[in-house]
This record gives structure tokens, C-alpha cells and sequence, in this order.
């Protein structure tokens, strides 16, 4: 029987080791605190749906798989990776640029681990869904092409299509920066600005997307997949969205601290708004979205002069 492990309770990380286990697969969740289960078995983040028996809570870092997943928030992808004891290819599942060195997950991998096989699980997928076993997609990346479709084949079910790439660049920037435009996607629907005015935004997002992808030596294409256009689309639209509820608060007034309060806790969009609008200023790349959501949430300028500041932006050939 094949092992795998996944690293991290929270509903993401609970969503893959319910997804894991019916790929017939015995699995590890790795817990902070094993005893958090409720009355029903369920893991705390994700109440509705108990774990079965195939699935074994543990605080052990030492496990034996064949794969381990780590679904832990990118601000705490560091300190997990020097922790984990275990040869098996690792397969980051978080989103996001470590503001502080401006690394992507798999940076910070080999970092930590050199030479440490590793990939990148992204796309359009909302926990509780994943972990209802609706029919989702997404596409893993690896350098190797091998290496990304073995992973693929090893985790994918007719439910769960997963998809491979040896874009990692591209994938992981689609997962960062799609949190950013749902920022700004809550914005506009938030200050009442339009469907309109969030279908042109979306669109235009996903060009900034596409310019900083290939500055960085992505491939521009990747970016219309579903770790790009994909994700953009459910977590702008979708009020299961903590950036987007962030960014609709935002857009009713509230104070940066006091959205993601409303919203339920920390967004990940406004660490990675800055992240990126730094790596877009190294790299010369024109990002007016992304770099106005970054000074919306740091306050540096109002809600409505960066509203008034894209408006009057000149406009021109479409690319």
C-alpha cells in the first residue's frame, strides 16, 4: 500500500489527506496538537467531514512515504522544511513570495534542502470541495517532466484531474498573484464599482500576470492554465475567498487591519502585493493593479486616488 503524508491541519492541508486517502493510500496528517479532533473525528478547520480510518493524526515529523505534502502557509514553509525528516519527494502546496528574499516556494526548498526532489501543487480549488470530493483540477510542476507526471499519476483521480508542467516559474507565480487581483476583484465590488468594472480588471490583472511571468523566465502561456486564469476566476468571484472578502472590505472603507479582520483572518494577497510589486520594480515590468493594491493595504495612498489613478491611465493597443 502506498504511504503518503501531509504536513499541516489546516482545511487545505485536512482537504488533501481526504483526497489522499481515496486514491487508496494509507495517510499521515501531521498536526501541531493530534488531539484537536472533534466528537466526530473531524479535523477542527474542516468540521463537516471526519476523517476516515485510512488517515492517521500524528505530531511526528519522522514518517515513512512515498510522497509528503506540506500545506502549511507560505510564512511558515521555512521553518516546516528544516524540520521534516523523511528522503520523499515533497510537494509544496502553498501559495505566495516570501517578502523578505523574494523567494517562490520551490526557492525556498532548495534553500533549505538542496537537491531535495520537490514540486508544486496549484489551481483553482477550494478546500471544502476537494474535501466533498467534488470534481476539481489543478497541475503540478516539477523542473523534470518526469518527475511532475509520476507525482501526478501518483495523486490524481477521475475526480481530482491533476495536470503537469515543467513551468515552475509560471505555476507558482499564477498561485501567488491570483490572491492579489482577488484583492482587487473585492475592491471593486466592494466600493460599487461594477461587474463590469471586475471582468476588465480580472482580464487586466492576468496581463500583468502574463508580463511579470515572462520576465522571470516563465512562459506566458502557463499563465492562461488553471494555477493562472483558473485560480483568478474562482477566487475572484468566489465569496469562499478570504482575499477577495479582504479586498470587498476594503472597498466599503475598512481599514486594512480591520478587513482581514472582517474577513476572518490574514490574507495572503497583501504580503505577495508587495513581494511583487517589488520583483516587477527589479525586473522593469509595468504592474499598475498589482502595485495599487500594495498601496491600498499599506496605506499608502486612499482607495479612491488609486480608483482615479488606473482610470486616467492612457489607454492603447491591447497586450
Amino acid at each position: 500500500m502506498k504511504h503518503i503524508a501531509v504536513i499541516g491541519a489546516g482545511a487545505w492541508g485536512t482537504a488533501l489527506a481526504l483526497h489522499a486517502s481515496r486514491t487508496g493510500a494509507a495517510v499521515s496528517l501531521w498536526a501541531r496538537d493530534p488531539a484537536c479532533r472533534l466528537m466526530n473525528g473531524a479535523m477542527p478547520r474542516l468540521s463537516a467531514f471526519p476523517l476516515p480510518s485510512s488517515i492517521t493524526v500524528t505530531n511526528e515529523f519522522a514518517f515513512r512515504a512515498d510522497v509528503t505534502l506540506v500545506a502549511v502557509p507560505m510564512q511558515h514553509l521555512a521553518s516546516i522544511l528544516t524540520q521534516i525528516e523523511t528522503d520523499s519527494p515533497l510537494i509544496l502546496c502553498c501559495k505566495g513570495v516570501k517578502p523578505d528574499t523574494l523567494q517562490f516556494p520551490l526557492d525556498s526548498l532548495e534553500a533549505i534542502r538542496p537537491g531535495h526532489a520537490g514540486a508544486v501543487l496549484s489551481g483553482p480549488n477550494f478546500a471544502h470541495e476537494v474535501a466533498a470530493g467534488l470534481p476539481a483540477a489543478a497541475v503540478i510542476a516539477a523542473r523534470e517532466e518526469g518527475q511532475a507526471r509520476s507525482l501526478a499519476d501518483l495523486l490524481g483521480t477521475p475526480a481530482f484531474r491533476l495536470y503537469d508542467s515543467t513551468d515552475i516559474i509560471g505555476v507558482q507565480l499564477g498561485g501567488a498573484a491570483k490572491n492579489v487581483i482577488a484583492i482587487a476583484a473585492g475592491v471593486t465590488i466592494g466600493a460599487g464599482l461594477g461587474e463590469n468594472a471586475r471582468a476588465a480588471l480580472v482580464t487586466r490583472g492576468l496581463a500583468e500576470i502574463s508580463r511579470l511571468a515572462q520576465a522571470l523566465g516563465g512562459d506566458a502561456a502557463t499563465v492562461s492554465g488553471l494555477s493562472g486564469m483558473g485560480d483568478l476566476l474562482l477566487t475572484c468571484t468566489g465569496t469562499s475567498s478570504r482575499n477577495f472578502r479582504v479586498g470587498r472590505a476594503l472597498g466599503e472603507g475598512l481599514t486594512p487591519s480591520g478587513a482581514e479582520a472582517a474577513a476572518g483572518g490574514v490574507a495572503e494577497g497583501v504580503a505577495t502585493s508587495l513581494a511583487l510589486t517589488e520583483l516587477a520594480r527589479r525586473h522593469q515590468v509595468n504592474v499598475p493593479i498589482i502595485a495599487a493594491v500594495a498601496a491600498l493595504v499599506t496605506g499608502q495612498a486612499s482607495l479612491q486616488a488609486l480608483i482615479d489613478q488606473l482610470l486616467m491611465r492612457p489607454a492603447g493597443a491591447e497586450i
